[in-house]
């Protein structure tokens, strides 16, 4: 005998898996009839009981929704030698997903996701498929979010390529924070309205990318006349690779303040806070005629950005990332919130791989970290200046 939390468990399950094709109305689910066991003349006697809440739940079910479409409920009778006629329910019929989604709760929700799915095809009838994809985002959004976005689709669709800037877009609404927000969501309809393939949302929506920064200090006071006497400076990468400089000695650190301590230095630069950003080395000329270091936290991350850097800097030369800088500050170790995922980097070498397999495996505790700043900078100075002074 199935009760109405039965047939609500079974709804559910349909929707999860189905749901798509309900919004799309390409589903074969409708009717969908459920049969609700009607229990034989032995079981009935067996579970009079349970029979009699059966009824009951389904009479009660019934009285609810005589007000509102959520199935037909069909009844019959039956003759039992021992409990005598009964009129029992026998099957549910649901004609629709209207009727579905009123059993488990979302007849508001579907409403909602309903409503904003048609306004979209409406206009763009080449989203049917994506959207049905975006339940979530279409019953979760913002009503002014969701208006935003139709007016940047649209706006996007009459300008496809404007080169403007994000911000120059003339559309209330369309601000700094909601385009963080919706980005992936615009590249993603615009590439298909546009039947492109394209996971960049500046690409897709024809828009002009902010100049991509690097932030670099000249350390060498004679190598400053061709900054004019700058020493701090942060350009879009094109101009930094177009400086007439032929530094020695380049250094890459990782976090800002580890940069910003450098002392002068002859024939040295130091690049700093790129991230994971570091294909940017690849387009300097100067730096790939250098001796290149590289100085980031001793932690998983550390040695994923060495490994990737050393994609675009092969003769990349890793410092103050080995076991004795780990160790000799060993009350600062923090730690690491998620470590990089992959086991392997293959352009480590045997002892950076030894290390950083040590960090994976918790050998020396939980996601062991040392960040660079925490390395006494006296030791580390001294290592930086013999390094540059070296020929």
């Amino acid at each position: 005998m199935k009760f109405p939390d039965d047939v609500k468990t079974l709804i559910e399950r349909k929707f999860q898996r189905h749901h798509q094709n309900w919004l799309t109305g390409s589903s074969a689910s409708w009717p969908l009839i459920i049969n609700l066991n009607v229990p034989s003349d032995k079981q009935a006697s067996a579970q009079n009981e349970t029979l009699r809440s059966w009824i009951t739940a389904w009479k009660k079910w019934e009285n609810r929704n005589k007000k509102r479409s959520a199935a037909s409920l069909v009844w019959v009778e039956r003759n039992w030698r021992s409990l005598g006629t009964q009129r029992v329910p026998q099957k549910l019929t649901l004609h629709c997903a209207e009727e579905a989604v009123v059993w488990i709760d979302k007849a508001d929700e579907w409403e909602t996701v309903v409503k904003r799915y048609a306004a979209m095809v409406r206009q763009w009838q080449v989203l049917s498929d994506v959207l049905a994809k975006q339940y979530r985002f279409l019953a979760d959004c913002k009503e002014e979010d969701f208006l935003s976005l139709m007016e940047m689709l649209q706006w996007i669709s009459d300008n496809p390529q404007s080169n403007l800037y994000p911000r120059q877009i003339p559309l209330a609404g369309i601000d700094s924070k909601w385009l963080e927000s919706h980005k992936n969501m615009v590249t993603k309809l615009v590439s298909v309205i546009k039947n492109e393939d394209s996971s960049d949302f500046f690409k897709a929506c024809g828009l002009k990318a902010p100049p991509q920064l690097m932030r670099m200090r000249i350390l060498d006071p004679n190598m400053r006349s061709a900054t004019g006497g700058l020493c701090d400076i942060s350009m879009p990468w094109e101009e930094a690779a177009a400086m007439a400089i032929e530094p020695a000695c380049v250094f890459i650190v990782e976090n800002l303040q580890s940069g910003l301590a450098f002392s002068d230095l002859p024939g040295s630069v130091v690049i700093m806070g790129l991230g994971y950003n570091v294909e940017l080395l690849r387009q300097l000329p100067w730096l790939h005629k250098a001796r290149c270091m590289y100085w980031g936290d001793i932690d998983t991350h550390g040695f994923a950005i060495l490994s990737r850097a050393r994609k675009f800097a092969p003769h990349l030369e890793s410092i103050l990332m080995d076991e004795s800088a780990l160790f000799d500050r060993k009350r600062l170790w923090v730690r690491e919130e998620k470590q990089y995922v992959s086991m392997e980097l293959p352009l480590l070498s045997q002892d950076e791989q030894r290390l950083y397999n040590a960090l994976k495996s918790n050998i020396w505790g939980h996601n062991v970290r040392l960040e660079q700043e925490r390395i006494c900078w006296s030791k580390a100075w001294k290592i930086i200046s013999e390094i540059a002074s070296t020929p």
